[in-house]
């Protein structure tokens, strides 16, 4: 395919809040699901990169972490990971939740705009928002950043999200592509199949075991004939996790074995014998030796 001459390429950061919609959006823009969606805040702990590529343009989407101050080592490396996106974008989308209207942006927020790059606001959810609430609330909005477009939309129901993406593509530079056109990320099957793991268990457990568990792939082999098999080890932060995450006579790990093989098949497109197994990483969380052995 020949590339023209106005064709544009850049990378887009997805910064806001923990729970705004930022992963939703996402899979909206890539029309396939990318990155994992739970009702719990700060599901996304990576940077995922998502390429969208059409005849005139290239975009690379980042999937970041939710803004938080940070209170352990995971959260400061999510932090970095956030940090860098921003730095590394071209344009940045920052997602606010119209059901926290009136949050002023704090400290946190300002330091993920603080680089002189285009900044487009996305306010998400706007299906949940009266009419006559929208313009006081964009006017509100546009009194706390001097952003160069705000946007009303519902990622969720895909209103709104070609106005978005037109905004996005007007502030791309003129590149050429950094990509094959037929990419759509950078990451590796398995570290999907992880994702869908992990998923499962936010799905699944209550606040804290969520958070606690690390999902690493052991084996994923693809055999000729057979289903592939994929083992992955499920870390948890505390002796106690483990029994919870297992639960009686092993059942509750089951559930999650079940469900997320049903996604991993969908998502790879083949048959697939999935086998789960939890460790204890006693404070792997809080402890920078054991969060780089992770791939943190």
């Amino acid at each position: 395919m020949e590339i023209s001459a106005d064709f544009r390429a850049g990378y887009v950061a997805l910064v806001g809040r923990p729970n705004v919609g930022k992963s939703t959006l996402l899979n909206q823009l890539l029309k396939f699901k990318l990155s994992i969606v739970t009702r719990k805040p700060q599901t996304t702990r990576k940077r995922i990169l998502g390429i969208l590529s059409e005849k005139n343009y290239q975009i690379i989407f980042t999937d970041t972490p939710g803004l938080i101050a940070p209170h352990y080592n995971l959260q400061n490396i999510m932090m970095t990971y956030l940090k860098s996106a921003v730095k590394d974008a071209d344009v940045l989308v920052y997602l606010a939740d119209v059901d926290r209207s009136q949050q002023d942006f704090t400290e946190v927020d300002q330091q993920a705009l603080a680089f002189e790059k285009p900044v487009i606001l996305a306010l998400n959810k706007v299906d949940l928002l009266p009419r006559d609430q929208l313009l006081p609330l964009m006017e509100h909005y546009q009194k706390q950043y001097k952003f160069e477009a705000i946007v009303p939309i519902s990622a969720l129901k895909n209103d709104g999200v070609d106005i978005l993406l037109k905004e996005v593509v007007a502030r791309l530079p003129l590149n050429p592509p950094y990509f094959p056109l037929d990419q759509v990320t950078d990451q590796q099957e398995r570290f999907f199949v992880a994702e869908i793991i992990r998923e499962k268990i936010f799905n699944f457990y209550g606040e804290e075991i969520p958070y606690s568990c690390h999902v690493q792939i052991e084996t994923f082999n693809q055999r000729k004939g057979k289903k592939d098999y994929i083992s992955a080890i499920i870390y948890v932060d505390q002796v106690s996790q483990k029994g919870i995450l297992i639960g009686k006579k092993g059942l509750a790990l089951k559930r999650v074995g079940a469900a997320a093989r049903i996604d991993i098949e969908a998502f790879l497109d083949r048959p697939v014998f999935l086998e789960l197994y939890v460790k204890v990483l006693e404070g792997w969380r809080k402890n920078p030796m054991k969060l780089k052995s992770l791939g943190y």
